[in-house]
């Protein structure tokens, strides 16, 4: 019933920018939190940023001011603008959302950035 689904990955070159979005479906709650997740090779999954419904937000460390999380509402959409890239920023990229006690996933989206 839920379901999300990511886009605008792509290859890019070090220092470039791409902007991710998500678009979510089949929720009816209006209170929740959605993020991004990234997982690249031969690394673990791991948190890149998330944000409530309500505009509060949250980023991890390596981060660095490169990445900015925003949300639409009324589009049920989040996004995350990618800037300054590293080939260490290679990595699939997740779209979660977090709502009612349960977290769902979509399906990913390929971020390569070359050298």
């Amino acid at each position: 019933q839920v379901q999300l689904v990511e886009s605008g990955g792509g290859l890019v070159q070090a220092g470039g920018s791409l902007r991710l979005s998500c678009a979510a479906s089949g929720s009816s709650f209006s209170v929740n939190v959605m993020g991004w997740d990234r997982q690249g090779p031969g690394n673990q999954r791991e948190w890149v940023a998330r944000q409530s419904s309500g505009g509060s937000t949250d980023y991890a460390d390596f981060v660095k001011g490169r990445f900015t999380i925003s949300r639409d509402n009324a589009k049920n959409m989040v996004y995350l603008q990618l800037h300054s890239l590293k080939p260490e920023d290679t990595a699939v990229y997740y779209c979660n959302l977090f709502v009612a006690g349960s977290t769902y996933w979509g399906q990913g989206t390929q971020v390569t950035v070359s050298s």
